[in-house]
């Protein structure tokens, strides 16, 4: 039940991500905060749409979050992101004091279509900031990779 669970939040946020996609809002990505068993926060990047370099998939959600929750602790919840956290959203996410983090792609999958990503893995980020931060690498990858593949093809794209 708790996998068929998990696939249902990462579909989610493949749904948001491409929603971005087709807005040329900022790229292939998409996160979806979840409660117990109830959608928080779902999110998309927003960065050219708002000209806002802060404004990253999971950074959106955990705003978007913490306003309706009315709180920055957000250590009861699980965040469900298409791609690896960058440094600056591990970050957040580890200053929101979420618990666990489970994401599809990596980081060196975005850097390979032109991502200015910063090649600091979500595990070493863990690991030398002794976050408690849980990590659940490569979920759904075939299907978050698919994203990759819409934005591949997309003509009119931008990366930053």
């Amino acid at each position: 039940m708790k996998h068929l669970l998990q696939k249902k939040w990462m579909k989610l946020a493949i749904q948001s991500a491409q929603g971005g996609i087709k807005k040329s809002s900022g790229g292939p990505f998409g996160a979806v905060i979840v409660r117990g068993n109830q959608p928080i926060a779902v999110a998309h990047n927003e960065v050219l749409k708002n000209h806002d370099a802060t404004c990253h998939a999971e950074v959106n959600a955990i705003r978007i979050a913490s306003r309706k929750l009315k709180r920055f602790d957000l250590s009861d919840c699980v965040i469900y992101s298409t791609t690896e956290p960058c440094p600056m959203c591990f970050s957040a996410i580890h200053w929101a004091r979420i618990r666990k983090v489970i994401f599809g792609t990596s980081i060196a999958d975005v850097q390979k279509r032109g991502f200015h990503e910063l090649s600091i893995p979500s595990q070493k980020m863990k690991r030398e900031g002794k976050s408690p931060v849980s990590l659940k690498a490569g979920f759904m990858k075939k299907e978050c990779r698919a994203l990759l593949t819409d934005w591949d093809q997309k003509t009119d794209k931008k990366t930053y």
